[in-house]
C-alpha cells in the first residue's frame, strides 16, 4: 500500500471573504460599493408586501411622535383627530373592504412610530383594515406603534426609499400638528407637487391655527419665494370629517382654488 503524501490545508481559502457567497456576504452587502443594491431592495422588501396586499393606493398621515393620548388638552384633541380620521377615511375609503379584484384603497399610511402616527394607524385598526407603518432605524431606535398590520409594517435605513413609498400611492397626505420629521415629509410633498414631479394630490393641514403659527406662509408669498398659485398647494382642516371631505372633493375635481384658505363649512 503506497503512501500518498498530506495534501495541504485548505482552510484559509475557505475562512476568506472572497470565498463567501456574495448574498449571504454581510460585509460585501453593507460596502460603500453596494448602496445602489441596498437602494433597490429596500424598495423591492417593500413593494412585494404591498403587492401581495393588493394595496392601491394609501392615505399619509404624519404628525408629531411626541403627542400623546393623556398629554395636554389641546394635544390630546389632535390625538383623538388622527385616530378618528383613521376610522372614517378606512370606513369610507375601501381599506377595510377589498374591491372585486381584491384591492384596497385609501389604506391609512404613516411613519409607523408613536404619537399622532399611532393615532391614524389605530384609528384604522379599530374599525378592522389594514395601516400601514414605514418606519425608520434612528439612532435612538424607533419602536413600531401596537396598530400597524404586522404585515405592513417595514423598517428602513435610507429616508429617500422610506419618502418614495409614502409617496408612491399616497391619494392624500393629512398633515396634523408635528415636528422636524412631519414638516420634512410635508415639504417633500409639497414641493413634488409644485415642481409637477408628483400626482395632483389634496394636502391636508390640519388645525390651521397650528399651522399659521409655526409657517408664516403670507410673508413667503410677500417675499416671492413662492407665487399664488403655491398658495393652492394645500388647504386646512379643523375636524376629521372636514378633513375627509376634502380629500373626497379633490377626487371629485371641486378642490377650492383658494388653496391656504379656509374651506367652505
Amino acid at each position: 500500500m503506497t503512501d500518498h503524501p498530506t495534501r495541504p490545508s485548505n482552510a484559509a481559502q475557505k475562512a476568506s471573504p472572497a470565498y463567501r457567497i456574495p448574498a449571504l456576504d454581510q460585509d460585501f452587502l453593507l460596502s460603500d460599493s453596494q448602496r445602489g443594491l441596498r437602494f433597490q431592495i429596500e424598495y423591492e422588501k417593500a413593494e412585494e408586501a404591498l403587492r401581495a396586499w393588493k394595496i392601491i393606493s394609501t392615505i399619509v398621515c404624519f404628525g408629531s411622535a411626541r403627542v400623546r393620548e393623556n398629554g395636554p388638552p389641546h394635544q390630546a384633541g389632535w390625538y383623538a383627530a388622527a385616530r378618528e380620521f383613521g376610522r372614517i377615511a378606512s370606513v369610507e375609503g375601501g381599506a377595510r373592504r377589498a374591491n372585486g379584484d381584491g384591492g384596497r384603497e385609501n389604506v391609512i399610511a404613516t411613519g409607523g412610530g408613536p404619537g399622532l402616527m399611532e393615532a391614524a394607524n389605530r384609528g384604522a385598526n379599530d374599525v378592522g383594515a389594514p395601516t400601514i407603518g414605514f418606519n425608520i432605524t434612528l439612532p435612538h431606535e424607533q419602536e413600531p406603534n401596537h396598530w400597524t398590520t404586522p404585515d405592513l409594517t417595514f423598517r428602513f435605513h435610507y429616508f429617500a426609499m422610506r419618502k418614495m413609498h409614502l409617496a408612491m400611492r399616497a391619494n392624500a397626505l393629512v398633515a396634523f400638528p408635528g415636528g422636524f420629521g412631519t414638516f420634512d415629509e410635508l415639504f417633500e410633498v409639497m414641493t413634488l407637487r409644485q415642481t409637477a414631479k408628483g400626482r395632483d394630490i389634496p394636502i391636508i393641514l390640519f388645525d390651521e391655527g397650528y399651522w399659521r403659527g409655526v409657517v408664516n406662509f403670507e410673508r413667503m408669498l410677500e417675499e416671492g419665494v413662492i407665487g399664488p398659485e403655491d398658495m393652492g398647494v394645500f388647504v386646512f382642516a379643523e375636524t376629521p370629517r372636514q378633513a375627509w371631505d376634502l380629500i373626497q372633493a379633490a377626487r371629485c375635481g371641486t378642490l377650492l382654488a383658494e388653496g391656504g384658505h379656509k374651506a367652505q363649512r
